[in-house]
């Protein structure tokens, strides 16, 4: 078992974390919506930065382990990783809002399905582009 857990050390964290985040930004969402009376747009706005700074902190502290030190080396990596996170916040806002508009699913139902496809691409784009090392195209281990 221990052998399993670190060839897939990474991985496993990733969705350790992916799972926390998930819940941080449904339990923002359903508290925003249900018990603050805030529009659904509004919610989901809120409920994906309160997740995406979760993230950060969890990715790179536990998941990434980021090596990188210094003020400059953080913002630029901080900067990077809320980069990505826009891109897939709004492919999650996407869905969510063609899915509960348009088509009229239940909210909740939508919520756990847009998060799973930002969890999928949040990885890899973490992965690549934000905690890799610049020098040799890896991850920083």
């Amino acid at each position: 078992m221990r052998e399993v857990y670190q060839r897939y050390k990474r991985i496993i964290l990733y969705l350790i974390f992916g799972v926390l985040t998930t819940l941080v930004n449904m339990l923002v969402y359903f508290c925003l919506t249900r018990l603050g009376g805030v529009p659904y747009l509004a919610a989901n706005l809120g409920a994906w930065l309160a997740a995406v700074l979760f993230a950060y902190a969890g990715n790179r502290t536990y998941v990434f382990t980021s090596s990188g030190r210094g003020l400059a080396f953080i913002v630029k990596e901080c900067l990077n990783f809320m980069g990505c996170r826009v891109f897939s916040g709004l492919i999650d806002t996407a869905i969510v809002f063609v899915m509960i508009d348009w088509l009229h699913f239940q909210d909740l139902l939508v919520k756990i399905a847009a998060n799973g496809a930002a969890v999928i691409l949040n990885y890899f784009f973490s992965k690549w582009i934000v905690f890799r090392d610049k020098g040799q195209g890896e991850v920083i281990a």
